[in-house]
Protein backbone atom coordinates (compact mmCIF):
# COMPACT_ATOMS: atom_id res chain seq x y z
CA UNK A 1 0.00 0.00 0.00
CA UNK A 2 1.50 3.09 -0.95
CA UNK A 3 1.09 6.01 1.86
CA UNK A 4 4.37 8.60 0.45
CA UNK A 5 4.76 10.16 -3.19
CA UNK A 6 8.12 12.00 -3.87
CA UNK A 7 8.74 13.84 -6.87
CA UNK A 8 11.63 15.30 -8.81
CA UNK A 9 12.73 16.61 -12.38
CA UNK A 10 15.63 15.99 -13.80
CA UNK A 11 17.76 16.22 -16.95
CA UNK A 12 17.01 19.41 -19.00
CA UNK A 13 14.33 22.41 -17.67
CA UNK A 14 11.40 22.80 -19.39
CA UNK A 15 8.40 25.04 -19.34
CA UNK A 16 5.59 23.80 -17.61
CA UNK A 17 7.79 21.72 -14.77
CA UNK A 18 5.97 23.69 -12.38
CA UNK A 19 2.52 22.91 -13.67
CA UNK A 20 2.79 19.58 -13.53
CA UNK A 21 4.68 19.20 -10.08
CA UNK A 22 1.54 21.43 -8.61
CA UNK A 23 -0.73 18.53 -10.10
CA UNK A 24 1.30 15.93 -8.80
CA UNK A 25 1.15 17.50 -5.74
CA UNK A 26 -1.94 18.24 -4.94
CA UNK A 27 -4.02 14.98 -6.76
CA UNK A 28 -1.96 13.24 -4.57
CA UNK A 29 -2.74 15.30 -1.24
CA UNK A 30 -6.41 14.81 -2.88
CA UNK A 31 -6.20 10.97 -3.03
CA UNK A 32 -4.47 10.92 0.80
CA UNK A 33 -1.01 10.58 0.06
CA UNK A 34 1.39 12.56 1.72
CA UNK A 35 3.92 14.00 -0.68
CA UNK A 36 7.80 15.19 -0.63
CA UNK A 37 9.88 16.80 -3.16
CA UNK A 38 13.31 16.35 -4.17
CA UNK A 39 15.76 19.32 -4.58
CA UNK A 40 18.09 18.97 -8.01
CA UNK A 41 16.93 15.59 -9.32
CA UNK A 42 19.10 12.58 -8.64
CA UNK A 43 21.85 14.30 -7.08
CA UNK A 44 19.20 15.87 -4.27
CA UNK A 45 18.19 12.01 -4.10
CA UNK A 46 21.93 11.27 -3.57
CA UNK A 47 22.38 13.99 -0.81
CA UNK A 48 19.10 13.12 1.19
CA UNK A 49 17.75 16.78 -0.10
CA UNK A 50 14.46 15.80 0.41
CA UNK A 51 11.44 17.63 2.23
CA UNK A 52 7.57 17.46 2.55
CA UNK A 53 5.37 19.21 0.62
CA UNK A 54 1.75 20.68 1.09
CA UNK A 55 -0.70 22.84 -0.67
CA UNK A 56 0.92 25.31 0.02
CA UNK A 57 4.21 24.29 -1.40
CA UNK A 58 2.94 24.85 -5.12
CA UNK A 59 0.86 27.80 -5.10
CA UNK A 60 1.57 30.31 -7.77
CA UNK A 61 3.88 28.12 -9.50
CA UNK A 62 1.92 27.15 -12.91
CA UNK A 63 2.93 30.12 -14.79
CA UNK A 64 6.73 30.25 -13.72
CA UNK A 65 9.21 28.20 -15.95
CA UNK A 66 11.82 26.45 -15.17
CA UNK A 67 11.44 23.80 -11.65
CA UNK A 68 11.12 24.92 -8.19
CA UNK A 69 12.61 21.42 -7.31
CA UNK A 70 15.97 22.20 -9.24
CA UNK A 71 17.22 19.94 -11.62
CA UNK A 72 20.78 18.40 -12.35
CA UNK A 73 22.47 15.49 -14.48
CA UNK A 74 23.87 12.93 -12.60
CA UNK A 75 25.96 10.03 -14.99
CA UNK A 76 27.23 8.50 -12.46
CA UNK A 77 23.21 7.00 -11.53
CA UNK A 78 23.88 4.77 -14.07
CA UNK A 79 26.14 2.59 -11.44
CA UNK A 80 23.88 -0.29 -9.37
CA UNK A 81 25.71 1.30 -6.65
CA UNK A 82 24.62 4.36 -6.85
CA UNK A 83 20.98 3.28 -7.65
CA UNK A 84 21.16 1.23 -4.80
CA UNK A 85 22.04 3.97 -2.54
CA UNK A 86 19.33 6.16 -3.64
CA UNK A 87 16.64 3.71 -3.05
CA UNK A 88 17.83 2.77 0.51
CA UNK A 89 17.60 6.97 1.39
CA UNK A 90 14.01 7.06 -0.13
CA UNK A 91 13.58 3.98 1.95
CA UNK A 92 15.09 5.24 4.61
CA UNK A 93 11.81 8.20 4.53
CA UNK A 94 9.40 5.46 4.41
CA UNK A 95 8.49 6.95 0.71
CA UNK A 96 6.90 3.86 -1.73
CA UNK A 97 6.64 5.97 -4.84
CA UNK A 98 8.60 8.11 -6.91
CA UNK A 99 7.43 10.31 -10.15
CA UNK A 100 10.08 11.53 -12.25
CA UNK A 101 9.75 14.02 -15.05
CA UNK A 102 12.10 14.34 -17.37
CA UNK A 103 13.37 12.40 -20.44
CA UNK A 104 15.46 9.36 -21.50
CA UNK A 105 17.87 9.56 -18.94
CA UNK A 106 15.67 9.89 -16.14
CA UNK A 107 13.48 7.38 -17.06
CA UNK A 108 16.52 5.17 -16.99
CA UNK A 109 16.89 6.03 -13.51
CA UNK A 110 13.20 5.59 -12.66
CA UNK A 111 13.71 1.79 -14.18
CA UNK A 112 16.49 1.44 -11.97
CA UNK A 113 14.93 1.85 -8.82
CA UNK A 114 11.61 -0.16 -9.99
CA UNK A 115 14.37 -2.61 -10.17
CA UNK A 116 15.09 -2.26 -6.77
CA UNK A 117 11.68 -2.31 -4.98
CA UNK A 118 10.45 1.23 -5.31
CA UNK A 119 7.04 2.08 -7.45
CA UNK A 120 7.84 4.64 -10.20
CA UNK A 121 6.04 6.50 -13.11
CA UNK A 122 7.77 8.89 -15.61
CA UNK A 123 6.21 12.01 -17.19
CA UNK A 124 7.57 13.45 -20.16
CA UNK A 125 9.30 17.18 -20.02
CA UNK A 126 11.98 18.10 -22.66
CA UNK A 127 11.36 20.68 -25.49
CA UNK A 128 13.61 18.25 -27.55
CA UNK A 129 10.10 16.02 -28.00
CA UNK A 130 12.72 13.13 -28.12
CA UNK A 131 10.53 10.60 -26.11
CA UNK A 132 8.75 7.87 -28.68
CA UNK A 133 5.83 7.09 -26.17
CA UNK A 134 4.12 10.54 -26.41
CA UNK A 135 3.10 12.86 -29.17
CA UNK A 136 4.42 15.87 -26.99
CA UNK A 137 6.56 16.22 -24.11
CA UNK A 138 6.03 18.92 -21.32
CA UNK A 139 7.62 22.24 -22.88
CA UNK A 140 7.81 21.74 -26.53
CA UNK A 141 5.34 24.21 -27.38
CA UNK A 142 6.26 26.51 -25.36
CA UNK A 143 9.98 25.85 -26.94
CA UNK A 144 8.82 25.89 -30.17
CA UNK A 145 6.27 29.29 -29.90
CA UNK A 146 9.81 30.94 -28.69
CA UNK A 147 12.07 30.01 -31.60
CA UNK A 148 8.62 31.38 -33.72
CA UNK A 149 8.67 34.81 -32.50
CA UNK A 150 12.09 34.82 -32.73
CA UNK A 151 12.13 33.93 -36.44
CA UNK A 152 9.35 36.08 -37.03
CA UNK A 153 11.80 38.92 -35.66
CA UNK A 154 14.55 38.10 -37.71
CA UNK A 155 12.79 37.94 -41.27
CA UNK A 156 11.57 41.07 -40.57
CA UNK A 157 15.09 42.46 -40.74
CA UNK A 158 16.03 39.88 -42.88
CA UNK A 159 13.63 41.23 -45.28
CA UNK A 160 14.73 44.78 -44.94
CA UNK A 161 19.03 43.70 -45.17
CA UNK A 162 18.17 41.63 -48.22
CA UNK A 163 19.90 38.84 -45.86
CA UNK A 164 19.87 35.18 -45.53
CA UNK A 165 19.48 33.99 -41.79
CA UNK A 166 20.79 31.15 -40.78
CA UNK A 167 18.89 29.72 -37.24
CA UNK A 168 19.89 27.01 -35.40
CA UNK A 169 17.61 25.47 -32.68
CA UNK A 170 18.02 23.30 -29.87
CA UNK A 171 16.51 19.31 -30.10
CA UNK A 172 19.46 17.27 -28.96
CA UNK A 173 19.38 15.04 -32.64
CA UNK A 174 15.89 15.21 -32.51
CA UNK A 175 14.80 17.25 -35.46
CA UNK A 176 10.90 18.19 -34.26
CA UNK A 177 11.48 21.81 -32.93
CA UNK A 178 13.36 22.56 -36.30
CA UNK A 179 10.58 21.35 -38.59
CA UNK A 180 7.65 21.85 -37.03
CA UNK A 181 9.24 25.73 -36.11
CA UNK A 182 10.16 25.94 -40.20
CA UNK A 183 6.29 24.92 -41.21
CA UNK A 184 5.25 27.25 -38.72
CA UNK A 185 7.35 30.51 -40.06
CA UNK A 186 6.97 29.79 -43.83
CA UNK A 187 11.30 28.59 -43.96
CA UNK A 188 12.67 28.61 -46.78
CA UNK A 189 14.58 25.63 -45.80
CA UNK A 190 14.98 23.02 -42.55
CA UNK A 191 17.58 21.21 -42.13
CA UNK A 192 17.85 18.46 -39.35
CA UNK A 193 20.19 15.41 -38.53
CA UNK A 194 17.23 13.19 -40.19
CA UNK A 195 17.75 15.30 -43.76
CA UNK A 196 20.59 14.32 -46.29
CA UNK A 197 22.67 17.76 -45.19
CA UNK A 198 25.66 18.96 -48.06
CA UNK A 199 26.63 22.17 -47.97
CA UNK A 200 27.12 21.75 -51.69
CA UNK A 201 22.92 21.17 -51.99
CA UNK A 202 21.68 24.09 -49.81
CA UNK A 203 24.60 26.44 -52.08
CA UNK A 204 22.80 25.31 -54.65
CA UNK A 205 19.35 25.92 -53.62
CA UNK A 206 20.14 29.50 -52.32
CA UNK A 207 21.60 30.34 -55.77
CA UNK A 208 18.46 28.79 -57.46
CA UNK A 209 16.36 31.39 -55.34
CA UNK A 210 18.82 33.73 -55.91
CA UNK A 211 17.83 33.71 -59.19
CA UNK A 212 14.34 33.93 -59.37
CA UNK A 213 15.15 37.34 -57.50
CA UNK A 214 14.42 36.25 -53.71
CA UNK A 215 16.12 38.87 -52.06
CA UNK A 216 15.94 37.45 -48.44
CA UNK A 217 15.67 34.30 -47.00
CA UNK A 218 15.19 32.06 -42.97
CA UNK A 219 17.17 28.74 -42.92
CA UNK A 220 16.39 26.65 -39.91
CA UNK A 221 18.78 24.44 -38.77
CA UNK A 222 18.65 21.67 -35.85
CA UNK A 223 21.56 21.89 -33.49
CA UNK A 224 24.88 19.09 -34.01
CA UNK A 225 24.43 18.93 -37.73
CA UNK A 226 27.07 21.53 -38.82
CA UNK A 227 28.74 24.88 -37.69
CA UNK A 228 26.50 27.26 -38.59
CA UNK A 229 28.84 30.22 -38.73
CA UNK A 230 30.86 28.20 -41.44
CA UNK A 231 27.96 27.88 -43.09
CA UNK A 232 27.01 31.24 -43.14
CA UNK A 233 30.23 32.54 -44.44
CA UNK A 234 30.51 29.70 -46.89
CA UNK A 235 26.67 30.96 -48.57
CA UNK A 236 27.77 34.64 -48.09
CA UNK A 237 31.01 34.06 -50.43
CA UNK A 238 29.02 31.87 -52.75
CA UNK A 239 25.66 33.26 -53.38
CA UNK A 240 25.94 36.68 -52.62
CA UNK A 241 23.71 36.88 -50.04
CA UNK A 242 24.28 39.08 -46.61
CA UNK A 243 24.57 36.01 -44.44
CA UNK A 244 24.02 35.89 -40.69
CA UNK A 245 24.25 32.65 -38.69
CA UNK A 246 22.05 32.78 -35.00
CA UNK A 247 22.17 30.53 -32.55
CA UNK A 248 18.98 30.43 -30.43
CA UNK A 249 20.75 28.52 -27.50
CA UNK A 250 18.99 28.24 -23.76
CA UNK A 251 16.45 30.99 -24.08
CA UNK A 252 14.11 28.39 -26.03
CA UNK A 253 13.95 26.92 -22.43
CA UNK A 254 12.92 29.61 -20.21
CA UNK A 255 9.68 31.80 -20.30
CA UNK A 256 6.10 31.61 -18.86
CA UNK A 257 4.78 27.91 -20.30
CA UNK A 258 2.00 28.17 -23.11
CA UNK A 259 -1.38 26.96 -22.05
CA UNK A 260 -0.93 24.05 -24.15
CA UNK A 261 1.97 23.38 -21.93
CA UNK A 262 0.31 24.01 -18.55
CA UNK A 263 -2.89 21.80 -19.65
CA UNK A 264 -0.69 19.19 -21.27
CA UNK A 265 1.43 19.05 -17.69
CA UNK A 266 -1.80 19.01 -15.47
CA UNK A 267 -3.19 16.44 -17.07
CA UNK A 268 -0.29 13.91 -16.65
CA UNK A 269 0.70 15.30 -13.41
CA UNK A 270 -2.91 13.99 -12.28
CA UNK A 271 -2.66 10.53 -14.36
CA UNK A 272 0.37 9.66 -12.61
CA UNK A 273 -1.10 9.75 -9.25
CA UNK A 274 -4.10 7.76 -10.90
CA UNK A 275 -1.46 5.51 -11.95
CA UNK A 276 -0.06 4.58 -8.87
CA UNK A 277 -3.50 4.40 -6.84
CA UNK A 278 -4.14 0.96 -9.40
CA UNK A 279 -0.46 -0.59 -8.60
CA UNK A 280 0.83 0.32 -11.98
CA UNK A 281 4.72 0.69 -12.06
CA UNK A 282 7.81 1.20 -13.85
CA UNK A 283 5.77 2.63 -16.15
CA UNK A 284 5.70 5.97 -18.10
CA UNK A 285 2.86 8.35 -19.24
CA UNK A 286 2.19 10.25 -22.61
CA UNK A 287 -0.35 11.60 -24.92
CA UNK A 288 -1.22 9.70 -28.16
CA UNK A 289 -4.05 11.64 -30.27
CA UNK A 290 -4.87 13.67 -27.64
CA UNK A 291 -5.38 10.90 -25.18
CA UNK A 292 -3.61 9.80 -22.20
CA UNK A 293 -1.43 6.36 -22.44
CA UNK A 294 1.03 4.54 -20.62
CA UNK A 295 4.08 2.52 -21.68
CA UNK A 296 6.18 0.36 -19.29
CA UNK A 297 9.71 2.34 -19.36
CA UNK A 298 11.56 -0.54 -21.12
CA UNK A 299 9.15 -0.35 -23.66
CA UNK A 300 9.12 3.30 -24.20
CA UNK A 301 12.85 3.45 -24.20
CA UNK A 302 12.63 0.76 -27.06
CA UNK A 303 10.38 2.84 -29.23
CA UNK A 304 12.25 4.28 -32.83
CA UNK A 305 11.40 8.01 -32.51
CA UNK A 306 9.03 9.11 -35.12
CA UNK A 307 10.93 10.66 -37.93
CA UNK A 308 9.97 15.01 -38.12
CA UNK A 309 11.05 14.52 -41.97
CA UNK A 310 6.97 15.03 -43.13
CA UNK A 311 7.05 18.23 -41.79
CA UNK A 312 10.39 19.28 -43.39
CA UNK A 313 8.61 18.07 -47.23
CA UNK A 314 5.43 19.94 -46.10
CA UNK A 315 7.60 23.06 -46.19
CA UNK A 316 9.60 22.10 -48.87
CA UNK A 317 6.52 21.86 -51.00
CA UNK A 318 4.89 24.80 -49.50
CA UNK A 319 8.27 26.98 -50.59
Amino acid sequence: MIKKIAILTSGGDAPGMNACIRAVVRSGLINGFEMYGIRDGYRGLLEDNIFKMDRHSVSEIINRGGTILGTARLPEFKNLDVQKKGAEILKKHGIDALVGIGGDGTYMGLAALSRLGINTIGIPGTIDNDIASTDYTIGFDTALNTIVECVDRLRDTSSSHQRCSIVEVMGNRCGDLAAHAGLACGAEMVITNETKFSKESVINFLKKEREKGKNHAIIIISEKVCDVYELAHEIMYKCGFETRAEILGHMQRGGTPSAYDRVLASRLGHYSIELLKKGVSSSCIGIIDNKLTTNLIADALAMPRPSSEKFVKITNDLE
